[in-house]
């Protein structure tokens, strides 16, 4: 499991025993600051993606919505992204590139007579 957040979230998790460092000397999470630019979140969740040890990878929404094209890039089920709420930002299923896909696999047919 991997956590790209702001400092409350990723001590949320930290403190629920989700913190580790690899043989590499790679963490499993990523403190999202206000000087945090959107490259280096990008590129902290590509570098999630290919890393064996992560089956699932927790991304605050507002820093996913940041980074939203590279994310419904992703296609693949594992590592599984899900979008979380932040202290300060409320979670908006209508943009959660997951549930969007899930949505038109599961939305019925329409017939029309």
């Amino acid at each position: 499991m991997a956590v790209i957040g702001d400092e409350d979230t990723c001590v949320g998790f930290l403190l629920g025993g989700i913190g580790e460092i690899n043989e590499k000397r790679q963490s499993n999470f990523m403190v999202v600051e206000k000087d945090t630019s959107t490259a280096d979140i990008e590129e902290c969740f590509k570098r999630f993606l290919t890393r064996d040890d992560i089956a699932i990878i927790m991304i605050n929404q507002i820093y996913a919505d940041r980074i939203r094209s590279t994310i419904d890039k992703h296609l693949l089920p594992v590592p599984t992204v899900l979008e979380i709420p932040s202290k300060e930002h409320a979670y908006d299923s209508s943009k959660d590139s997951i549930l969007k896909r899930a949505h038109g696999i599961l939305k019925p047919a329409v017939r029309h007579r």
